[in-house]
C-alpha cells in the first residue's frame, strides 16, 4: 500500500482550531451543566421504580418525595427496553428504614404506582473516599507512564502523550457533561480504559519516530518536523484500521445495547468507550505528534538543522532535489581539434561548484 502524504505538522494550526473547539464546547459544557455524578460518588438514597404508570412526571416524583421530608431530590424519568416506563428518585443519604426513608419509599411508590421499587443507599464518607482513592490513582498513573515513556524513549514525548491524553479526558467528559449522562463506576472503567488507549496510539506513532531518527538528515528527513511527519504517514493506516476495528464493538453495544435491547446500565460505558477511542485516535496523529515536533524545535541542535535546511532551500541545492543543472562550455574555434568533439559540462545539484564534471 502506498505511504499517504499528508501534512500533519505543517497544518498544525488547523488542528489546534480544531482541538481548542471541542476543548471549549468540552469545558463550557463542565461549567454551566456539571457532572450528573452518581451516588457512589456524592452517596444518598437511590428509588428505582419500574412499571410507573404512563402519565407521570419528574415533578410529581421530586414534590411526593420532598414532601415526605427528603431533601436534594433528584427525578428522572427511565424507559427499560421499548414497553415497561421506570423513573429514578434520588435523595440526600437517610438511614435506611428509618421514619423518614420509609415515608419517601412509600410516597413515591404511590404517586407513580410502581410495581417494584429497588433501593439502594450509600454513605457520604463512602462516596468521598472512592472519590479520593480515584483521583489518587490517575495521578499515580500519570507519573508512572512518564516515567516509562521517558525511560523508553524521550521525555518530551512523554510530554506531548500525557497533553494528548489530558485533551481526551477533558473533550469526553465534557461530552458527558453535555448529554447528561450519569457519572458511574462503569463510567470511571471506560476512562481508565481511553487512557490506555490513547497512550497505546501515541507510543506506537513516537515508537516508529524514534526508529527514524537514524535517518536524520537525509533527503526528506533534514529536520524533525520532516522526520515527525515521515513517521506518522507510515502508521496512519494501522491507527486508523485499529480504530475501527475497535468502534465497531463499542458503537454496537451503544446503539443496539443500550437502545434497542433496553440495557441502559451499558450506555454510561460505552458512550464513554466511544467518545475517547475516536478522540484518542485524533489526538495521537494531530495534537501529540505535532507538539512533540514543535517540542523539538526548541533544542539548538534542532534549530541549526532547521537553519541549515532553510539555507539549502534558498540556494536551490537541497539535498532532496534530484535535478541537474548544465553548464555548457563556450564554443572552440572553427577549425580547432575540439570544435570536433563538443564538450559540455554537468553539475549535480547538491555538489555545488566542486560538483565532478563529465565529458561527453
Amino acid at each position: 500500500m502506498r505511504t499517504p502524504t499528508i501534512e500533519f505538522v505543517g497544518n498544525s494550526r488547523r488542528w489546534i482550531a480544531i482541538s481548542g473547539t471541542l476543548l471549549a464546547i468540552g469545558l463550557l459544557s463542565l461549567g454551566f451543566r456539571g457532572l450528573d455524578l452518581s451516588i457512589d460518588f456524592v452517596g444518598g438514597n437511590a428509588y428505582q421504580l419500574v412499571d410507573v404508570r404512563p402519565d407521570l412526571t419528574s415533578a410529581e416524583l421530586r414534590a411526593a418525595a420532598e414532601d415526605a421530608g427528603a431533601q436534594d431530590v433528584t427525578a428522572q424519568l427511565q424507559t427499560t427496553g421499548e414497553v415497561t416506563p421506570g423513573a429514578l428518585v434520588r435523595t440526600e443519604s437517610l438511614e435506611p428504614a428509618s421514619e423518614v426513608e420509609r415515608a419517601v419509599r412509600t410516597a413515591v411508590a404511590e404517586v407513580s404506582g410502581a410495581s417494584e421499587i429497588g433501593f439502594e443507599f450509600v454513605g457520604p464518607v463512602w462516596g468521598e473516599r472512592i472519590t479520593r482513592q480515584a483521583v489518587e490513582a490517575l495521578l499515580v498513573f500519570l507519573v508512572v507512564v512518564v516515567l516509562y515513556i521517558t525511560f523508553r524513549l524521550e521525555f518530551r514525548m512523554a510530554v506531548a502523550s500525557i497533553v494528548a491524553l489530558i485533551h481526551d479526558v477533558v473533550i469526553t467528559v465534557g461530552i458527558y457533561a453535555l448529554v447528561g449522562f450519569n457519572v458511574s463506576p462503569a463510567t470511571v472503567i471506560a476512562l481508565l480504559t481511553i487512557l490506555g488507549y490513547s497512550l497505546y496510539d501515541s507510543v506506537v506513532v513516537f515508537d516508529r519516530v524514534k526508529e527514524n531518527t537514524i535517518n536524520l538528515g537525509d533527503p526528506g528527513l533534514r529536520t524533525y518536523r520532516e522526520l515527525v511527519n515521515a513517521s506518522m504517514n507510515q502508521v496512519v493506516y494501522r491507527s486508523i484500521n485499529t480504530s475501527i476495528t475497535s468502534l465497531l464493538p463499542v458503537g454496537a453495544l451503544l446503539l443496539i445495547g443500550a437502545q434497542v435491547l433496553g440495557a441502559t446500565t451499558l450506555q454510561d460505558l460505552a458512550l464513554a468507550l466511544f467518545v475517547g477511542m475516536a478522540v484518542g485516535v485524533y489526538s495521537s496523529l494531530f495534537v501529540a505528534g505535532p507538539l512533540f515536533a514543535w517540542l523539538k524545535g526548541f533544542e539548538p541542535e534542532e534549530q541549526r538543522r532547521v537553519e541549515k535546511a532553510a539555507e539549502q532551500d534558498a540556494s536551490g541545492l537541497g539535498p532532496s532535489s534530484t535535478a541537474e543543472v548544465v553548464e555548457e562550455v563556450p564554443a572552440p574555434a572553427p577549425g580547432s581539434p575540439e570544435a570536433r568533439a563538443p564538450i559540455t559540462t554537468d553539475y549535480v545539484r547538491g555538489q555545488g561548484k566542486g560538483g565532478k564534471r563529465r565529458k561527453r
